[in-house]
């Protein structure tokens, strides 16, 4: 809707009741229905309508025991009745409200849980019902792989925009709905068995007796999602706080100085340390051979350029300002809130790398990233170990690892992949890179830990929520050489934001099912 067209008629109605307020029927009532506004802008229901009414909010159920009741409570005895195969539309439909209720769950574990939020309503769940039903009338031998790509990549994937979400979706019907299911052998979650043929109260009560209390194990996933997902809203909310505090003014007796005081500083000690702009004209020079990796160095060099060169720019006026030699806009108070709130300023995280840190680690890694680019191009060769978090883009450099091979082997660059090995060493231990593909340190991973000595993915540790991974080797395969038995795809993203953070997709080696590690949302990641 035009929230402007809102926004007038609201105003006009609260005018209207400000007159009807008087002298009107004594039982009048005006009924509003909103939605929570996706954005500061959209909150646009005038104070007077607010303050005057009574407010009553609908909150969703929490957790998956009033989820998977508030599923059951879509159908009736009557819908159990009436499908012809009875005993398979019954454990069917239960085994879709759990999975219904998993999903909607899931969210609140943040990236972790979906890459994205995704709008599943009870309306999935009755059609995918109605589906299993016209299904099971239709045929004596359940069609499994039907339903489950009806209810995976059309009622519920319908909403999925992306890839992994859509493969963790499926995963779960693969789990929950499967011959096995009608022989008394599929657990839903760890202790809690799919139940057998009951009435719809006996269901009800299944749930009450049987579902384990609320924890991340219920949704496949490693108890530390929750340390993650509650430390994320912990910090969302300090952050709140920190910035609703008054801006001006000084600090009380015997406080750190002034806002322009504190900023002041750290600016000044901002630019001491920003070193200068790479000289792009003496590096190209200085290159003999255009190899892809020189090039993706000389790419990072230009993109680092123009990242100092604003942040340089930025602090500087911003230095003037605070003299009063410049008159302050609106982009220098900008900027100084940011220093004194302690974030990336919006004009250096439009030039960046996706980043969550806050802006004293951002900075120090910035210096980092400065470093290695030095080290790199002081004689072009490859670095012992590339980190690849390091890299404003970081597929370039590992799509370089693959025409580096392609030119060497004279094999066609679509026909290749990347193999990933995980070597048992940390950076230190070396000196030199390999003949072909490059050593890669700086990985993460979430939602499981690298298990060394087996050289498999295994549990992750209590409160471990992002063990680091040794050194990996990397090196280009043609594609018909790999082997995807015992792997598990793990995707690679650049921050614990995951979706659009993307990187790749390596092949890591596991002796559990690689489901497992997709439920609970295992992936690498280059920064923490």
């Amino acid at each position: 809707q035009n929230i402007h067209l809102v926004a007038k008629w609201l105003s006009s109605l609260e005018k209207k009741l400000e007159q009807h307020s008087q002298g009107s029927h004594r039982d009048f009532r005006v009924f509003i229905s909103a939605e929570p506004a996706p954005c500061p802008e959209s909150h646009v229901i005038p104070q007077g309508i607010l303050e005057n009414s009574i407010k009553i909010t609908s909150e969703a159920p929490t957790g998956i025991h009033a989820n998977l009741h508030k599923a059951l409570d879509n159908f009736s005895q009557d819908t159990l009745e009436m499908c012809s195969q009875e005993k398979e539309f019954r454990s069917i439909l239960f085994a879709l409200c759990y999975f219904h209720a998993v999903v909607a769950e899931r969210r609140k574990f943040g990236a972790q849980g979906w890459n994205r939020p995704y709008p599943f309503s009870t309306g999935d769940l009755t059609i995918s019902v109605n589906v299993l039903y016209n299904y099971l009338e239709a045929s004596s031998k359940v069609p499994y792989d039907d339903l489950r790509y009806l209810v995976g990549e059309i009622m519920y994937g319908g909403h999925i925009t992306d890839d992994w979400d859509r493969r963790l979706c499926k995963t779960y019907l693969e789990e929950f709905i499967k011959p096995e299911m009608l022989e008394g052998e599929l657990c839903l979650a760890p202790g809690f068995p799919l139940p057998g043929n009951m009435d719809y109260n006996g269901y009800h009560q299944y749930i009450d007796d049987v579902l384990p209390p609320e924890s991340p194990h219920l949704y496949g996933l490693h108890p530390n999602a929750e340390i993650g997902s509650l430390t994320q809203r912990s910090e969302q909310l300090l952050r709140t706080l920190l910035e609703l505090q008054p801006r001006h003014g000084r600090a009380g007796e015997g406080g750190v100085g002034s806002r322009e005081e504190t900023v002041q500083a750290l600016l000044e000690e901002m630019l001491e340390k920003l070193t200068d702009e790479f000289n792009m004209a003496e590096l190209v020079a200085k290159v003999e051979e255009r190899t892809p990796y020189a090039v993706v160095a000389l790419q990072e060099c230009e993109r680092m350029n123009v990242l100092t060169a604003e942040i340089r720019r930025s602090l500087t006026e911003l230095e003037l300002g605070l003299k009063g030699e410049l008159t302050m806009t609106s982009d220098m108070e900008n900027l100084q809130n940011s220093l004194f709130l302690d974030t990336v300023p919006e004009s250096w995280v439009k030039r960046s790398y996706p980043s969550t840190a806050s802006l004293g680690s951002w900075f120090a890694d910035l210096l980092a990233r400065i470093n290695e680019l030095e080290a790199w191009t002081r004689d072009f060769s490859l670095p012992s170990t590339l980190w690849l978090g390091g890299f404003f883009n970081p597929q370039s450099i590992l799509t370089a690892i693959m025409q580096t091979t392609a030119r060497k082997n004279k094999w066609p660059l679509d026909k290749m992949t990347l193999q990933c090995d995980v070597t048992k060493k940390s950076r230190e231990d070396f000196a030199s890179a390999p003949r072909e593909g490059a050593y890669v340190h700086g990985l993460f991973m979430e939602g499981a830990r690298w298990d060394a000595q087996s050289g498999m993915i295994t549990d992750a540790r209590l409160k471990e929520l992002t063990p680091a991974m040794p050194v990996v080797f990397i090196k280009a395969i043609p594609v018909d050489k790999q082997d995807p038995r015992a792997m598990y795809p793990c995707p690679l993203y650049k921050t614990r934001q995951r979706g659009p953070t993307y990187v790749w997709t390596f092949n890591l080696k596991t002796k559990e099912n690689p489901s497992k590690w997709v439920l609970a949302g295992v992936a690498l990641l280059l920064q923490i």
